[in-house]
């Protein structure tokens, strides 16, 4: 995925960050783009030991939020991991969560066609296209100690349904699309996005999935739990 911090702070309320993302914050797997400008920065950029180990390398309960945007996917125990990282978390802290919603992002295959290094997927509930290392992270919190989940909510901003892979997809379906994208294609080349949103569609049409990510689309679930 590219620069989903970046894009996921633009639909963030003013508040969200006043009253989840205060204190001291550590910020694991964020790459050259921490969520806050004052977040401790964990990545193996800086030379920092894997994410799935550091609860070797830091004290627990030690920060008022950890927080983690596209990294558990990447992990190969994600229980273990994700215990780890509750467990820097101190009383009345928060741990904030997003990954990519597999329906959305990986869309039934496995492994995955647009990120070869996922090593699990994630949903809430049941979705009828879970992938073979998928995980419910709602219920992964709800395993975790003195957990008090907050919220989870899925971002779909600037994601279109109709060019989600579906096996079923009809013709008809395909000719509603393309008479949905006639209109479109003079604004989009107006605004410098022929060539981008144009390529996906025309990709989808000829039955090839998409990762609508590569543009300003999100993909993800993120959850918010607070430690008693």
């Amino acid at each position: 995925m590219t620069d989903e911090s970046a894009k996921t702070r633009r639909i963030r309320r003013a508040d969200f960050f006043s009253t989840y993302l205060k204190g001291r914050v550590i910020d694991i797997g964020c790459g050259k783009d921490p969520v806050l400008p004052t977040a401790e920065p964990y990545d193996s950029i800086y030379g920092h030991p894997h994410a799935g180990k550091i609860a070797e390398f830091k004290p627990v309960e030690s920060y008022d939020c950890v927080y983690s945007s596209h990294c558990l996917e990447h992990m190969d125990n994600v229980p273990d991991t994700l215990r780890q990282w509750w467990g820097l978390v101190r009383p009345g802290g928060y741990l904030v969560l997003v990954v990519p919603d597999e329906e959305l992002y990986e869309q039934g295959f496995w492994p995955s066609r647009f990120n070869p290094d996922h090593k699990a997927t994630f949903r809430m509930g049941s979705t009828g296209a879970e992938s073979p290392v998928s995980y419910d992270l709602v219920e992964l919190i709800s395993q975790l100690p003195q957990a008090e989940l907050v919220s989870a909510e899925r971002h779909t901003t600037g994601y279109i349904p109709w060019l989600k892979w579906n096996q079923g997809q009809t013709i008809r379906q395909k000719e509603r699309l393309m008479a949905w994208l006639k209109p479109l294609k003079s604004f989009l080349k107006n605004h410098g996005l022929e060539y981008s949103l144009l390529g996906l569609c025309a990709d989808r049409l000829c039955g090839f999935p998409v990762d609508q990510t590569l543009g300003r689309a999100l993909a993800q679930i993120q959850i918010v739990c607070r430690k008693s």
